[in-house]
């Protein structure tokens, strides 16, 4: 008895999970469209991001292009809630966090050490379609930039 209660109970932990990512908008993959972006000098272009719930995670996979032409990627694991969790991947930052502001907004912040080297906003459109990046910050070189990505949603 006490099994089936157990079994019972992690089945229905799971489901709510799953529902609750599943409202999630920033999940799926997203291609960069490069028309619409206004990519700053010395930004990196990432082609490819991928948000996905890994658990109770979302594990975030980033793939592009450096601004010397050389490929990137880096991945994040962690939660939407303000706290660093570790980059690997990218040579630029190794803590990344995400803040949910609303349903379709989150705050990002890249640090290197403890120096903070990127901040900006991930925004979904009302139809789930459309994300855009803004993010200030310093580049491989240190000098400042700013950088708007639009992608669309595969």
């Amino acid at each position: 008895m006490k099994r089936r209660a157990i079994l019972l109970s992690l089945a229905a932990l799971f489901l709510s999970a799953s529902v609750c990512f599943a409202a999630d908008p920033n999940l799926g993959t997203w291609k960069l469209d490069e028309a619409k972006s206004k990519l700053g000098k010395g930004a990196t272009k990432n082609t490819t991001v991928v948000y996905e719930a890994v658990g109770d995670n979302v594990k975030v996979t980033v793939d592009g292009i450096s601004a010397d032409g050389k490929p990137t990627h880096n991945e994040w694991t962690g939660k939407f809630d303000g706290k660093d969790y570790p980059v690997t991947g990218d040579p630029n930052s190794d803590m990344r966090s995400y803040k949910r502001i609303n349903a379709h907004t989150l705050e990002l912040t890249d640090k290197k050490g403890t120096k903070v080297i990127l901040t900006g906003t991930v925004a979904v459109s009302a139809d789930g379609k459309t994300r855009t990046v803004t993010i200030h910050g310093m580049d491989s070189m240190g000098m400042k930039m700013s950088s708007t990505a639009v992608y669309d949603k595969q």
